[in-house]
C-alpha cells in the first residue's frame, strides 16, 4: 500500500475520529498550493500498515505521521513543522521552532495531543472525503 503512495507526494496520517486532526486536515488542504499531500486515517489499512512497518508504539503516537517515499517518517511536532514548511507564507515561519529542542516541542504537542478529545471532541468513526477530495485520501 505504501508502494501506492506517488513518488513526489507526502503522506500525512492522522486520527480520523478527532476534530481537533479533522480540522487540521481541512485547513492543509486549503492551504497545500503545491498539491504535495495525501493523507489517511491513522485507523485505514494504509494507517496501520505504516505504524506496524515502522513498529509506532500507538500509546506514544496517535494523532499525525507525516511518511513520504525519500523522507521516511515523521512524528509529533518534527511532523507537523514539515506540514507548515510547505504551506507557504506566514505558515512556513514555523520553521523557526526548530531551535527549540524536539524533546520540548514534543512536550507541548503531546500535551495538546492527550487532551484534544476533551477541548475539541471525538467523532464515532472516520472523516468521509467529499468526491473532489477523495483524490487525495489513501485507503
Amino acid at each position: 500500500m505504501i508502494e501506492s503512495l506517488p513518488k513526489h507526494k507526502q503522506l500525512i496520517l492522522f486520527d480520523g475520529v478527532c476534530n481537533l486532526c479533522n480540522s487540521s486536515i481541512q485547513y492543509v488542504i486549503k492551504h497545500d498550493k503545491k498539491d504535495l499531500f495525501m493523507f489517511a486515517p491513522l485507523q485505514s489499512s494504509i494507517g496501520t500498515q505504516i505504524i506496524n512497518e515502522f513498529k509506532i508504539d500507538t500509546t506514544k503516537t496517535d494523532s499525525i505521521l507525516l511518511y513520504s517515499n525519500e523522507n521516511g517518517l515523521s512524528s509529533r511536532s518534527t511532523a507537523a513543522l514539515k506540514i507548515a514548511m510547505h504551506l507557504g507564507f506566514p505558515r512556513h515561519l514555523l520553521v523557526i521552532f526548530y531551535i527549540v529542542p524536539a524533546f520540548m516541542r514534543n512536550w507541548v504537542y503531546d500535551y495538546i495531543a492527550k487532551n484534544r478529545y476533551k477541548w475539541y471532541g471525538k467523532k464515532d468513526e472516520c472523516m468521509i472525503p467529499t468526491p473532489e477530495l477523495k483524490a487525495k485520501f489513501l485507503a
